[in-house]
């Protein structure tokens, strides 16, 4: 260690003793500018404003809310997004001769209280806020019903607490004047369709009870940001994009981990270079935050961290994760507030919009999956308009090193846009029967649903679910309905997960089950290793014991799939690109257990499990013979390549939509029975789909260009995985042929 206060610039130079940084650029500070109101505010609330004034991005959105209009709010970390709905909301609780009221959806709990906070601290009598989630007691849940004129919960609450008992709600829904969803940019995909219907079916009932509430939606800087408010929301939205909060110098580094291997392409842990960076900067009198991608990151960098630091210094670094006590994230969420903690290490838990303030640093332990996130995540440091440091330290994945790579890509490219997608039927019908439930349906519905309304409603007569009445289509189904429902999967089916006591230690969707719970499987669930000891199909449960953590599992999955519909296709380069829906089938037919560590293989073993069949949507390649030909790829070789060409290309979708590889799947082959060429499928890992195929379908050459690259420019031999492995691989990555891929993707692009 060198001596305390060394600054961020020294710190980061004296820790690079390999070569490790690839990039550091200086991005300037910004001014604040202010703007005043089109119209004062109350009195009462118009002493809310800062002594600054608003920021003009601020002053535009609450006139524009206060004009009756729903806005989506897309600025950066601590750009006041919150006030730009605290202070309309306060205005409707001061209305006369009826107050208005205003309910609130956040994606987690820690949110929530974190606004519940805020609004204390606005110090308005006539403002009665509450949080309504499920650590509410029955007591303080009827309380909230009476009195509360604010009410801030999530969408699971809104889906089975509040919607189905609406009736309890009647004088709050005729009052609703505002709708806040906040942190917008994670309602995305499987979850974001289910909450496009939770809101369709909250403007269903706010029209009966005679209210027509207007919608904030507050968002991390994404792509497209209106048009991802508008199909949550139902309505149009206008987009305040323009950032005129104030902010200190930044320096952002590249840092790319010292190669051990370049033969295998393999390299120094991302996890001990983030400690070593975190452990640095806490040495030298710099408070930092420490982003993982997984729980087990969080542990295993605060851990490393603390090592490295003397005693005194060591009890000031602390882990923060999901899978925590309430009362454990509060305590560290306060130690960070107060600055007691010099250095956190956590899961994007922290990314969202807690305020912990103070912070000089932040270090991301491999790229969080999207653009967006990164600078949601940077964002964390220097909110005190400080000079602050981020420093993103690649993992080994295919698009981390790529962005090391292309270094200007991490800086000039514009963030990803998120999608749903509310025409999914697998996610319309099961909303369709719980809106019958709440109140029958009618022919205006459609203006809510469009003309999907229609086929669901079939289905759902066929199904015995609906039926006619008095003109009006009513639920008549056995149960009630919202408590089948899982708002983040396409599957209302989920299989649990037991201990030998019977406790449940968590849950995984039908669709995956067989893959990460078969018997045998080594389980992860925070921090702790269960090994699978038996999987009762019939009841859907799988029982587990702890395991040791000397080893992990690795499924071996044979899938097929088979096109139903061709939509549309382009050409792309020399391929054919089509989009569609299909239909996957996979059956899990054995898994090999590997040392932890080494990755050793210590044994293969066969299952026996039933195949299980995905509907979903999917883009595709088709590749002529010729270019195989001009490729020089022999019919022995042509597996390979397609193979790892399929892997980079789903390494490499998150540059095009806000997605995880883990939400998309892959088949590729030498000849597909249906298209009659070589053909690589990239689909929607969610039934139905969740939009991400149409992104990659509109992404088309561009995307096929950042496959080539990530290969081509990768140091390895026969591909790692910083290229064309994959950890998700259900052939364990046989075969893959990494210089056949660079020679079929060369060929495809005429390069």
């Amino acid at each position: 260690m060198h001596g305390a206060g060394a600054g961020l610039d020294d710190v980061l130079r004296q820790l690079a003793t390999e070569g490790q940084l690839v990039e550091v650029r200086t991005l300037p500070g910004r001014a604040a500018r202010v703007a005043a109101l089109e119209r004062p505010l109350p009195g009462p609330v118009a002493e809310r404003i800062p002594a600054a004034g608003l920021w003009a991005h601020q002053a535009h959105a609450i006139d524009r809310v206060r004009a009756g209009r729903s806005v989506v709010i897309a600025t950066g970390t601590a750009s006041g997004k919150s006030l730009c709905y605290q202070l309309p909301i306060a205005e409707a609780a001061l209305g006369a001769p009826r107050p208005g009221t205003a309910l609130l959806l956040y994606p987690t709990k820690a949110l929530a209280q974190d606004q519940l906070r805020a609004m204390g601290a606005l110090d308005l009598p006539a403002l009665t806020a509450v949080t309504y989630d499920g650590d509410s007691s029955p007591e303080q849940r009827a309380w909230a019903r009476r009195h509360a004129n604010v009410v801030l919960t999530n969408p699971d609450m809104l889906h089975a607490g509040i919607l189905p008992f609406h009736g309890r709600w009647a004088d709050f829904l005729n009052r609703l004047r505002y709708v806040v969803v906040d942190e917008l940019h994670t309602v995305r995909g499987v979850y974001g369709t289910h909450v496009a219907h939770l809101v369709r079916r909250l403007r269903r009932l706010c029209d009966a009870y005679g209210s027509s509430p207007v919608f904030v939606c507050c968002s991390a800087t994404i792509g497209h940001p209106a048009e991802l408010a508008a199909a949550i929301t139902g309505v149009g939205v206008e987009a305040v994009l323009e950032d005129a909060s104030p902010c200190g110098e930044r320096l952002f580094a590249l840092w790319n981990p010292p190669l051990l291997d370049a033969g295998r392409g393999s390299r120094a842990s991302a996890h001990g270079e983030t400690a070593r960076l975190l452990a640095g900067l806490v040495g030298h009198g710099h408070r930092a935050i420490a982003f993982t991608r997984s729980r087990r990151g969080a542990e295993i960098v605060a851990a490393h961290a603390r090592d490295r630091l003397p005693r005194a210094l060591a009890s000031t670094v602390r882990p923060y994760r999901g899978g925590y006590l309430a009362e454990e994230r509060r305590e560290i969420e306060r130690e960070l507030w107060e600055g007691r903690l010099r250095g956190v290490a956590a899961t994007n838990a922290l990314e969202l919009g807690v305020d912990i303030g103070g912070l000089d640093a932040c270090v991301l332990d491999g790229f969080p999956g999207t653009i967006a996130s990164m600078w949601q995540q940077a964002g964390r440091a220097g909110r005190a308009c400080q000079r602050s440091l981020a420093v993103l330290v690649a993992g080994e994945d295919a698009l981390d090193q790529w962005l090391m790579a292309n270094p200007d890509e991490v800086f000039t490219r514009m963030p990803e846009p998120a999608v749903v997608n509310p025409a999914n039927p697998f996610v319309l019908e099961p909303h369709v029967a719980c809106a019958a439930y709440e109140r029958p349906l009618e022919p205006a519905d459609r203006e809510l649903w469009g003309p999907e309304l229609d086929e669901a409603v079939r289905a759902l007569v066929v199904d015995d679910q609906l039926a006619l009445r008095d003109g009006r289509v009513a639920y008549c189904g056995p149960a009630f309905p919202a408590s089948g429902i899982g708002l983040r999967s396409g599957s209302s089916t989920e299989y649990r997960i037991v201990d030998g006591d019977g406790r449940l230690i968590g849950t995984v969707d039908e669709g995956r089950a067989f893959e990460s719970v078969h018997p045998g499987a080594v389980y992860l669930h925070q921090g702790q290793h269960f090994r699978v000891r038996r999987l009762d199909t019939a009841d859907r449960a799988a029982w587990v014991e702890p395991a040791d953590g000397s080893e992990w599992t690795e499924a071996r999955t044979l899938t097929d799939l088979v096109i139903a519909t061709e939509d549309e296709c382009v050409t792309v380069g020399r391929a054919r690109l089509s989009i569609g829906n299909v239909e996957v089938s996979q059956q899990v037919v054995g898994f090999q257990r590997r040392a932890a560590g080494s990755g050793e293989v210590l044994g293969r073993e066969e299952l026996d499990l039933p195949p299980t069949r995905l509907a979903t949507r999917a883009f595709w390649y088709t590749i002529h013979d010729d270019v195989l030909d001009d490729a020089g790829l022999a019919p022995r070789q042509a597996p390979g390549a397609l193979h790892a060409a399929e892997h980079a290309a789903i390494g490499m979708l998150p540059l095009f939509t806000i997605c995880d590889r883990w939400d998309v799947g892959g088949v590729s082959t030498a000849v597909h029975a249906q298209t009659g060429e070589a053909t690589v499928f990239i689909y929607d890992g969610y039934i139905g789909g969740a939009g991400i195929a149409e992104l990659g379908f509109g992404a088309g050459i561009r995307h096929l260009e950042a496959a080539w690259s990530a290969i081509a420019a990768c140091p390895c031999q026969a591909g790692c995985p910083s290229c064309v492995q994959s950890p998700k691989c259900g052939n364990w990555n046989e075969p893959l042929d990494k210089a056949g891929a660079v020679s079929l993707l060369s060929a495809v692009l005429a390069r």
